[in-house]
């Protein structure tokens, strides 16, 4: 059976139709104290498959609970599916007296699941902080399917060389292109330069890759380069679209053709699912 977070419903469903299981009748209120309630409907599931995201602490929070009744509903197997992993990035202490938050987080969704898989965290490491430690898919490959398919020497780039693994697997799933990274250097303490590290870019179409795209702050400005080095069209495809605050605006400032990303984080520019990805290991 598939029990999804409210913030996953679509993934959830998707799944549930691909693999042939049950989706589960789950309710999602909060209270007039501003406390979360998710609760499950009467069924008695052997093995559950909780489908949710937590880009927020009361989404980290529904999802302890959807454990808890689906073990409540005498589940004998509870599989934890993180489309996205909130908290992922502190994966260690930066400052003296700062908690190791991703730590703090799996132990908590460890605590009664008995398997978990996470969709292209941040940090892989933070898969060896759950207890027994979790499986981490690669779900980059999808997004070049809504690529289209008439790309004019298409060049894909990632944020910085970390990053390349996941350009280099949209291109290869697309067919054709150049890879490359954008490289930074700071000139002061306030100002960095921005700069594709070999590739040329001008009159090609390009294909900015990330695993995440938060505020859009450090994207915009990526592409603010690719257009002062006449890029064609510049598209920005990321598997966790959290686009914060302001994001998509300044994305569209900055003369984006197009922002593509997966259902990890269900938001308008989700143009391509997960559910295959997560089905195969399920």
């Amino acid at each position: 059976m598939i029990i999804p977070g409210s913030g996953s419903q679509a993934l959830a469903a998707d799944l549930a139709a691909i693999l042939d299981e049950d989706l589960a009748p789950v309710e999602y209120e909060r209270f007039p104290d501003g406390e979360v309630m998710a609760r499950i409907g009467d069924v008695s599931p052997d093995r559950a498959v909780v489908v949710a995201s937590t880009p927020t602490s009361d989404s980290h929070l529904e999802l302890l609970q959807l454990q808890d009744a689906a073990r409540e509903a005498g589940a004998n197997d509870i599989v934890t599916v993180l489309p996205y992993m909130g908290y992922a990035r502190q994966d260690k202490v930066f400052k003296p007296g700062e908690p190791i938050s991703s730590r703090a987080v799996a132990r908590a969704i460890s605590a009664n699941t008995d398997h978990v898989i996470t969709v292209n965290p941040h940090e892989r490491a933070v898969c060896d902080f759950f207890e027994p430690s979790a499986i981490a898919l690669d779900a980059a490959s999808v997004l070049a399917d809504p690529l289209p398919h008439d790309l004019v020497e298409p060049l894909f780039l990632a944020p910085d060389d970390g990053a390349i693994d996941i350009a280099q697997t949209v291109r290869d799933t697309y067919g054709t292109g150049e890879t490359d990274y954008f490289e930074k250097t700071r000139l002061s303490g306030s100002e960095v330069e921005i700069s594709p590290s070999d590739a040329a870019v001008a009159g090609r179409d390009v294909v900015v890759v990330d695993d995440i795209v938060a505020t859009g702050s450090t994207m915009s400005e990526s592409i603010a380069v690719l257009n002062e080095r006449d890029a064609a069209r510049v598209y920005v495809a990321c598997v966790h679209p959290l686009l914060a605050q302001n994001a998509v605006t300044k994305l569209a400032r900055a003369g984006v053709e197009r922002v593509i990303g997966t259902d990890t984080l269900e938001r308008p520019v989700s143009q391509v699912s997960v559910a295959k990805v997560v089905a195969e290991e399920l």
